[in-house]
This record gives structure tokens, C-alpha cells and sequence, in this order.
């Protein structure tokens, strides 16, 4: 089974808020003492943060699931529970978030870089936040806010400065095992590698650089034969591209055709690739049944024919498309602003309530209690709600859903009806 795993499916689920606490002070030669209800704790968000040291999303292939924890209920004494604890999930540098629909959501693609995949809860309030002069003892208190959920589609395009393109068996997992560290499997038949091989080469003490080994193309790639796209996918962030030709090609395809194949692949799935620094490599000269293409570097990773001018050459380029890229500090912000005011959709002959504020305003321990009732019925036409009920055309009777309360409405100065 392999190790290397660059899409997945993650569930996150943020924490829920913790309820207020209805208390009220009670201490000896104290007569009705106040309400001294504290608040509940907030839930933990979880959040989605890159790191140079995750190398895949294999963690989420068979445990998908990521819950943060709940926020503490809050106690008398005006003690506020305490807030749920945080998850930070970390992903390989180079992740693309989407919703279940496939939208992006972010794209994290600096390490360290850090997004909010579902906000926890809000905690309740205690009933002492609803004294006033016209409440002298509040006997209610609100719920904490259920934490957001959802599953997202994680998906990796790796960062390498070098990629490593040609067809099946070119000799791609050869080269990079002589010029780095990395071990890829290697053997004479195609499609051996199946998934990206990264190697770290190091020049000196001042220059290193990531090559990728991407597995091989085939014609039709583009239009998602084979793995086509995925492969390709891995492409996209390389700052130099080193296209390798078989001189001694196991299908009988001359160089020259392997070159126009590759160069239409890579433009039809995305043109903008053909306009990136690349690096033309006419590979296996030790065992050569075709003359080497013009402009080429010969090489054969067997005997290291060649290899040292490639690594200079890729050192040039590398360095050059450094040099071009925007400063290493400037980052891709992305918000998630928080939608404002309330709205009424109608489902299925229920009109239904959305709006954070409005939920919130229905969230109470005990709406039978008269106090909890009026409260409510005041912040919700304060937020306009009865208006944008009338507007969407309601009538007495009909049902209205605002977070977990349902009700029958009322056509009344108090328009939620008992």
C-alpha cells in the first residue's frame, strides 16, 4: 500500500459552546441575593496549518475526522466555563482546500500558513448578563452555539523547483536517486513509479533544491487517461520543468515524438506551462538507439555522463525564478466574512430563519419561562425579523424555524405563538 496519498476527504468538526448557568447568590445575611450566573466556555476551532514536514495527507486516509473540544458550561459565583481547546491539523505545504462542491476554499501554500476550517461554537450567556432595571432576577439563560461542521476535499500539488516530465520508464526515478538522497523504486517496465518521488540536492553549503519525480505521461494525460491528472497536478508549482526524451525508448517512439506528445499534454492541460524555464534532457546515451535532440543535455544516470553540467544548469534556473518570485513574506489572505442580518427562505411550507444573530436570540434554556419568552420576542423584532417574515409572505399559523425553535406564527404583537 503506498505512503504517498494526495487527495483525501476530512470531516471537521468544531467544538460546541458551553450553556450559561442560572444561579443566584446565596450566602448568609444575604436577603435575594442577585443572580450571579457566569458564562459558558467557547468551543475549540480547528484550523488547517501547513508544514514543510508532512510530506503527504496519508494521516487522513483512514482516519478522517478531526473534532475540537467543547467549551465548560458555566457555574455560580459568576464562574465562566472554560474554552474548549484548539485542533491544529497539519498538512503538507502546498494543500488545496475545497467545499464538497469543489469550490477553493484556501490554498496553503507558504509553510506555516494557517486557516480556519471550523469555528467553534460561542458559549452562552449566564443570567446575570440579562439583569436589568426592569428584570431584577433573570431566570433564564441562553445555550452555547453548536461548532460549525463539514467535510472538505484536501488536495496536495507538491512545491519542487525541479520537475522531472517525460514518458513511462525515461530513466525520471534513475536520475533523481543519483543526484539526491531519494530511493524510488526502479525497474524496466513502465509505470513503476506511481507516485511522486521527492530528492533534496545540495550544491554546497549555501544551495539546495527540491526535484520532483513525476510519474510518467501518457498521451491522453490532459483529458485524464490513466492518472493523467493527478500527475500533472504536481506540475503546476515547479519552478523549472526538466523534460526527459528516451534515447532508447521501450515502445519503439522516436525522441522527437516523445517531445511534441509531452509539450501538447502539458498545454492543453494548462498553456501557461509551456511559458515556465525548462530544461530539454536526452537521457539513456549509454544505451542510445536515437540520436539526442538538438539544444539537449545528453546524459546517462548510469555511467554520470553529463550530470554535472545538468546540475548546473538547473542551479541557474532555479536561482533565477527565485529571484523572480514575490517576496517570501507576502502571503495570500483569504477571509471568510461572517454573513450579516437575518433572511427568510421558505422550505418545504416552513419559512425558515437564518442568521446568526437571530439564533442566537432563540438559543434559551427554558422558553416556556414568561421572562426567557419576552426576551426573546424583543430581540428578534429588534433584528427585524417579524418584517422579514410578513415581506416573504407569511400568515398566522403557518411554521417558522429559527435554529432548533419551531413554532406556529402568530399575526400578533407577539408574533411567536404558543
Amino acid at each position: 500500500m503506498s505512503n504517498f496519498v494526495d487527495e483525501c476527504g476530512i470531516n471537521v468538526n468544531a467544538g460546541d459552546g458551553g450553556a450559561g448557568c442560572v444561579a443566584f447568590r446565596r450566602e448568609a445575611h444575604v436577603d435575594r441575593g442577585g443572580p450571579d450566573g457566569g458564562d459558558g466556555g467557547n468551543g475549540g476551532d480547528i484550523w488547517l496549518v501547513a508544514d514543510h514536514n508532512v510530506a503527504s495527507l496519508l494521516a487522513f486516509r483512514d482516519y478522517p475526522h478531526r473534532k475540537a473540544e467543547n467549551g465548560r458550561h458555566g457555574s455560580g459565583k459568576k464562574k465562566h466555563g472554560a474554552n474548549g481547546v484548539s485542533e491544529d491539523v497539519v498538512v503538507p505545504v502546498g494543500t488545496i482546500v475545497k467545499d464538497s462542491g469543489g469550490k477553493i476554499l484556501a490554498d496553503l501554500s507558504i509553510s506555516g500558513s494557517r486557516w480556519l476550517a471550523a469555528a467553534g461554537g460561542i458559549g452562552g450567556k449566564g443570567n446575570t448578563r440579562f439583569l436589568n432595571n426592569r428584570r431584577r432576577a433573570p431566570s433564564f439563560a441562553e445555550q452555547g452555539e453548536h461548532g460549525e461542521e463539514q467535510w472538505l476535499k484536501l488536495e496536495l500539488k507538491l512545491l519542487a523547483d525541479v520537475a522531472l516530465v517525460g514518458f513511462p520508464n525515461v530513466g525520471k526515478s534513475t536520475l533523481i536517486s543519483r543526484l539526491s538522497a531519494a530511493k524510488p523504486k526502479i525497474a524496466n517496465y513502465p509505470f513503476t513509479t506511481l507516485v511522486p518521488n521527492l530528492g533534496v540536492v545540495r550544491l554546497n553549503d549555501e544551495f539546495e533544491m527540491v526535484i520532483a519525480d513525476i510519474p510518467g505521461l501518457i498521451e491522453g494525460a490532459a483529458d485524464g487517461k490513466g492518472l493523467g491528472h493527478q500527475f500533472l497536478r504536481h506540475v503546476e508549482r515547479s519552478r523549472v520543468l526538466a523534460i526527459l526524451v528516451d534515447l532508447a525508448p521501450y515502445d519503439e517512439q522516436t525522441p522527437e515524438n516523445q517531445l511534441n506528445v509531452i509539450l501538447g499534454e502539458l498545454e492543453k492541460y494548462k498553456p501557461e506551462l509551456l511559458t515556465r524555464p525548462r530544461v530539454l534532457i536526452s537521457s539513456k546515451n549509454d544505451v542510445a538507439q536515437h540520436e539526442p535532440l538538438e539544444n539537449s543535455f545528453v546524459i546517462s544516470s548510469i555511467t554520470g555522463e553529463g550530470l554535472d553540467k545538468l546540475l548546473t544548469e538547473f542551479k541557474a534556473l532555479v536561482s533565477e525564478a527565485r529571484n523572480k518570485k514575490n517576496k517570501p513574506d507576502e502571503r495570500i489572505v483569504i477571509h471568510r466574512p461572517l454573513p450579516k442580518g437575518i433572511s427568510v427562505v421558505k422550505d418545504k411550507g416552513t419559512y425558515v430563519v437564518i442568521g446568526r444573530a437571530a439564533e442566537r436570540a432563540v438559543a434559551l434554556n427554558d422558553l416556556t419561562n414568561i421572562e426567557a419568552l419576552e426576551y426573546a420576542q424583543n430581540a428578534l423584532t429588534k433584528l427585524g425579523v417579524d418584517k422579514a417574515l410578513k415581506k416573504a409572505g407569511i400568515k398566522t399559523g403557518d411554521i417558522v424555524r429559527i435554529g432548533e425553535l419551531v413554532f406556529d406564527y402568530s399575526d400578533e404583537d407577539n408574533f411567536l405563538a404558543e
